[in-house]
């Protein structure tokens, strides 16, 4: 018998035999549905059961074709998708082009082409190039939505006044005159009916508004419009559901093949493009969305884009219509509650269900009613937030283009129009550079905006040379590109401007961009925020050569004297800014002056250049601070980098511990209470931070005293933090009064006092930094200036907590009377 096969018996009682530290083995998983995405699939189906009726009669295709792909996206692309909770369906952004296919080609060909969409959106998704579509511009992802929705209302407004829509926008606007003057009372009366319920219901006032405001608008006006027209006898045109033993399904392709291969091409870029923007939008729903990050994965959109193909497959091959990430049901899935892609298919189960069981109170719908729903939908795709944003970008021609095209020409006309015109606006951009020239206190400044190519340099070559000989110059680069033939110009002019007994100093936006000799090159490209210690720019020492002092060495070539790209009137190298008397001779040591005087040097060159307007315009108008921000002493905490603060903003004052003391104890060190008087007082701040931090010293060293010893500085001051430690369960220790004098807490709960959203405290230190915060803020209102200005409403204090480790910072909150710090994300403030 083989070594390597076991004896019969240590095979027979280690069988069944779990590994040992292993759990024991489990049964079959079975299948569980969390009981918020049923409620969350409830919720989907009462929206997307009148959308998809509504969809379908815009595009002028059989009504069941709707709740086929509603119920088909549901459940193929909800299972197979990679963004868990987005919801697709017949969405209104393939109105347009399924309209335009129904009347070019036909039905039943155009649900072949809604299978060869899908057939290549599994090629694309196989090819994993699902982020490039991301890669389009959103002006001209947003402008063919508008342009879909101009389209859609357009269409949708002669139902709505009782007649019938034409093929195209110029068509229907054409006939518009005459359908006014033939309206229809009924169908008119029956779509306002719709649009008012559809507005004012999620306005309703009062708790009986939050109540009844969790039901679907959609729904609701539907149903209110229908209802009101059955008991007022109105005769008018309803939803025909015809027998599903007539339904058609999808044939071979007839038609031109350039033009089916034109309609599939459509159709993918159309469905892609919005539910990759879909699952995108609902990667950051989720984010948003406290305790749900860690439960649902992020959208992965290769798989996404496989499950958008399954979907049109499925769907085109039973007669249903295109299927895409549809955002209105989405963003009310996650809304809702949903944790998993399990609401997603029970939604379209429940579709299934009622295209099934519910068809008779389905044909009571008026189809003015589903017109207006779908009016109200295509007129909300014409977005004035994406309006505003395309316009601070400067890309609202590009916008304007692409609406205006899909509307006159059709969707992927009006697509490629917009393409073309985002390169042209991007070569623009590229060969358009301004250079100006002033002169300030008899230094000439040459700013150069935007990219230097040689497009740009016979101007810049004509402003360089309207600088003086023997001038000062600064040449201020803002931008992030140089070709070869700039940086030749460039060269070359400063070369010639410095021997001619010049001074030039060049600099850029990158730290680190020069123009110099090769022997003054200043390799430094860190970035700004990094660590002195971190940096890369930084060359090895090297011997002085001999006959040369200490001093002249790191005068010439240390570290601390590098390049500025400045030269002096006799053309050698100017080194004053770094060079002169002061910690930054012989300081070789990592603590040394020579770090500092490298940053100080870096901020002349980077970063002095882009804040002098505005320290000049502070200087002028002195400061107004929005806000006093007390912290912690610690150089890991950079109060304006965590706040995305500038000059002028904050007034700071740190001390160890980021303590307030109470007034009347300071102890002779009233700093702290005269910051407080002359914030609130003089400057007239209008809210005050108490920031504590992760890993802090002052409260590490309130754990760790022992009773008695050397009443020290650091010991006197630590006694402001007293009250803070009493408060921590089991915190306080049993010392003396000439310590840290508290009798030991009663063994209270753990989890008592303030805590962290989302997770425990990490251990007793950082426990005693969140009441810290707590109990200062209880300090501040102590003080005379604070207390009054709250009193009369001008001022509000926060309380902050800042996790090192983690780059995250935490705000308090009231949670039921209970202090919650919580988590400042990105989606928490919105523009």
């Amino acid at each position: 018998m083989s070594a390597c096969v076991p004896a019969h018996a240590d095979s027979a009682r280690t069988e069944h035999v779990h590994p040992p530290h292993s759990p024991p083995p489990r049964g079959p998983r079975r299948f569980r549905v969390a009981g918020a995405d049923v409620s969350a699939s409830i919720a989907v189906f009462l929206i997307a059961l009148p959308l998809s009726l509504g969809i379908a009669l815009a595009t002028g295709a059989p009504l069941q074709a709707g709740l086929v792909a509603a119920a088909v996206g549901g459940i193929v692309a909800g299972r197979i998708g990679g963004c868990p909770l987005q919801v697709s369906g017949p969405a209104a952004g393939l109105t347009v082009v399924t309209a335009d296919l129904i009347q070019q080609y036909g039905w039943r060909t155009t649900c072949a082409i809604t299978v060869l969409a899908g057939l290549a959106q599994l090629g694309l998704g196989c090819l994993r190039v699902a982020r490039s579509a991301l890669a389009v511009s959103p002006a001209i992802v947003h402008g063919m939505l508008a342009g879909i929705g101009v389209t859609i209302a357009v269409a949708q407004l002669h139902i709505v006044l009782g007649g019938t829509p034409q093929s195209s926008v110029p068509d229907n606007l054409v006939a518009l005159p005459a359908q006014l003057a033939d309206v229809r009372p009924a169908d008119l009366a029956v779509s306002a009916l719709t649009l008012s319920l559809l507005s004012l219901w999620p306005r309703l006032p009062g708790r009986a508004g939050q109540l009844l405001g969790k039901l679907p608008a959609a729904l609701i006006a539907v149903a209110g419009a229908t209802a009101v027209a059955a008991v007022a006898g109105l005769r008018l045109p309803k939803v025909d559901l015809p027998s599903w033993s007539s339904h058609a399904l999808a044939t071979l392709p007839e038609g031109p093949v350039l033009g089916l291969v034109a309609a599939v091409l459509t159709t993918t870029l159309v469905c892609s493009v919005q539910s990759l923007l879909g699952a995108v939008a609902v990667d950051k729903l989720v984010a948003a969305r406290p305790g749900l990050t860690g439960r649902v994965k992020r959208s992965n959109l290769d798989r996404e884009l496989l499950g958008q193909g399954a979907a049109n497959i499925v769907s085109g091959s039973l007669g249903g219509l295109p299927i895409a990430g549809v955002a209105v049901r989405s963003t009310a899935n996650v809304a809702a509650g949903a944790v998993s892609r399990n609401s997603t298919m029970l939604h379209g189960g429940l579709v299934v269900i009622a295209a099934l069981l519910l068809v008779p109170a389905l044909e009571l719908i008026p189809l003015a009613s589903l017109a207006a729903l779908v009016m109200a939908v295509g007129l909300k795709m014409i977005s004035l937030n994406h309006i505003r944003t395309v316009t601070r970008h400067r890309e609202v021609l590009v916008y304007a283009v692409t609406t205006a095209g899909v509307v006159f020409l059709g969707v992927l006309e009006g697509v490629a129009l917009g393409i073309a015109v985002a390169v042209g606006v991007a070569l623009h951009r590229l060969t358009r550079t301004r250079i100006t020239h002033d002169e300030t206190a008899g230094v000439h400044h040459v700013h150069v905006r935007g990219q230097l190519t040689f497009l740009a340099v016979p101007r810049l070559s004509r402003v360089l040379h309207q600088v003086p000989h023997g001038a000062d110059a600064v040449v201020e680069l803002d931008g992030s590109f140089m070709d070869h033939a700039a940086f030749e110009t460039l060269q070359d002019w400063q070369k010639t401007h410095t021997a001619q007994g010049g001074a030039v100093d060049i600099t850029g936006r990158r730290p680190g961009t020069r123009i110099s000799e090769p022997a003054d090159t200043d390799n430094c490209r860190c970035r700004p925020w990094t660590p002195w210690r971190n940096h890369q720019c930084e060359r090895p020492p090297t011997a002085p050569p001999p006959g040369t002092t200490r001093q002249d060495s790191a005068a010439g070539t240390g570290p601390a004297a590098g390049p500025s790209g400045r030269t002096d009137r006799t053309g050698r190298a100017a080194r004053a800014d770094t060079a002169g008397p002061g910690p930054a001779e012989g300081a070789d040591g990592p603590g040394g002056g020579r770090e500092l005087a490298r940053g100080i040097s870096a901020f002349q060159r980077n970063t002095a250049p882009l804040v002098r307007g505005e320290l000049a315009r502070l200087a002028r108008e002195g400061q107004q601070p929005s806000q006093l921000f007390l912290t912690c002493a610690d150089s890991r905490v950079v109060t304006s980098m965590i706040t995305s603060s500038g000059p002028g903003d904050l007034f700071v004052v740190r001390n160890v511990g980021n303590l307030v003391p109470l007034p009347g104890e300071e102890g002779g060190d009233d700093s702290v209470a005269a910051a407080i008087e002359y914030a609130v007082d003089v400057l007239k701040v209008r809210s005050v931070t108490v920031c504590g931090h992760s890993g802090c010293g002052a409260m590490q060293a309130l754990l760790s005293a022992e009773p008695g010893g050397a009443q020290t500085p650091l010991r006197r001051w630590l006694r402001h933090g007293l009250p803070s430690l009493s408060r921590v369960p089991g915190g306080a220790g049993n010392h003396g009064d000439e310590g840290y004098a508290a009798d030991a807490a009663d063994a209270a709960d753990a989890d008592a006092g303030p805590r962290l959203a989302g997770r425990p405290c990490a251990d007793t230190a950082e426990r005693l930094s969140l009441v810290n915060v707590v109990q200062q803020l209880e300090h501040l209102r102590a003080h005379e200036s604070v207390s009054r200005a709250l009193r009369a409403g001008d001022l509000e204090l926060q309380g902050m907590y800042f996790h090192v480790g983690e780059a995250q910072a935490y705000l308090l909150a009231e949670d039921g009377g209970e202090a919650v710090f919580r988590r400042v994300l990105e989606t928490d403030v919105t523009v």
